[in-house]
């Protein structure tokens, strides 16, 4: 889950949560949008630590490469 899609679910979970009044047989609307709003934090959270992290630094050695060669003296 990357960061725009842990925003949409804690902005549609919100939306269920505080918004929305709607009565269904069964389904309890203001939970399912409080159980959305958390996982997309969770995932807010576990993407920022995902990105903060150090990745590999790749640095080129001078002495992996073959010395420089003379120059052609035919030209």
């Amino acid at each position: 889950m990357r960061i725009g899609s842990s925003i949409g679910l804690v902005a549609v979970g919100l939306i269920l949560a505080l918004a929305v009044r709607v009565d269904l047989f069964g389904i309890d609307l203001t939970m399912v949008g409080w159980i959305l709003a958390i996982v997309g934090a969770i995932g807010l959270v576990a993407s920022i630590v995902m990105a903060r992290q150090n990745r590999p630094v790749v640095t080129t050695r001078p002495d992996v490469y073959p010395p420089p060669r003379d120059p052609d003296v035919r030209y």
